[in-house]
């Protein structure tokens, strides 16, 4: 259970706002499903440019009040909104904010929360967020995209297309220095699951590990790029016999996302 029920009650009445150019992300985006390992303490709902984050905030605020919400705004400023939603004994914060348009797949339709950001590119910008801070959510969020998703080498190669100052080696030494935490870090937290922090660091440092030798066999002009099975119709962490068959496809991003050539013609 991955929203709190007030959470949901509010991202179900938001949906009706949300396109491709401002949908849900973050942590709640991530943890929409069953078996999610954590509850986000927010809603953060991405748009494309400045305008949209103050169009989707006026739309979103005349809904919430027809509604009969209380919104207590927080920050208000150019391209980012927070407020407190509240209704009776219960509140949760949401977030408006201004994120680039450039991704690798286009959001996608949500029976929750209208339209969310794509695994992929939730996994990506997570890894470019641990980078730059050591959040005890953060690191629990990119153990388990690494499971859902693809491994920490194959989203490190692609994410540092989202930011070009860096190149794979620097993103995989700052994640290097992420991760030393202790037992009451997790504490303010609100989890699904028991962790196991020990087994956790094992994790980490072996995806480390892993990570530095994919990198090590790609092909420097393909930096930046996803891997596309056209036989699985998924998303992959090649190894070098792949490379040797040329077995897959390079997927790069672009404002708005764009699906793989094999999706777009089933589409068609």
């Amino acid at each position: 259970m991955p929203l709190t029920v007030f959470q949901e009650k509010l991202a179900r009445i938001l949906a009706v706002n949300r396109t491709p150019e401002s949908h849900l992300a973050g942590g709640a985006a991530i943890h929409l499903g069953p078996n999610s390992i954590r509850f986000s303490n927010d809603l953060d709902y991405f748009n494309d440019s400045l305008e949209k984050v103050a169009e989707a905030f006026s739309a979103d605020f005349m809904l919430l009040i027809k509604n009969s919400f209380e919104v207590k705004v927080e920050i208000q400023q150019p391209g980012y909104i927070r407020a407190r939603i509240v209704m009776g004994a219960e509140a949760t914060k949401v977030e408006w904010a201004m994120d680039s348009s450039w991704r690798f797949m286009p959001a996608v339709k949500d029976e929750i929360c209208g339209y969310r950001l794509h695994g992929i590119d939730l996994a990506t910008n997570k890894i470019l967020a641990l980078a730059g801070r050591n959040e005890p959510r953060d690191f629990i969020d990119i153990l388990d995209l690494n499971k859902k998703y693809l491994s920490l080498g194959a989203l490190v190669w692609a994410a540092v297309a989202k930011d070009p100052g860096f190149n794979p080696r620097s993103l995989l030494e700052l994640l290097k220095r992420r991760g030393k935490f202790r037992p009451e870090d997790f504490l303010r937290l609100h989890l699904n699951v028991k962790l196991n922090q020990e087994e956790m660091k094992k994790e980490y440092v072996a995806s480390l590990e892993a990570a530095e030798k994919f990198i090590e066999e790609r092909d420097p002009e393909e930096v930046g790029c996803l891997y596309f099975s056209p036989k699985t119709k998924e998303f992959f962490a090649p190894d070098l016999s792949h490379k040797l068959n040329k077995d897959y496809e390079l997927h790069f991003g672009r404002p708005g996302g764009i699906l793989p050539a094999v999706l777009n013609e089933l589409r068609l």
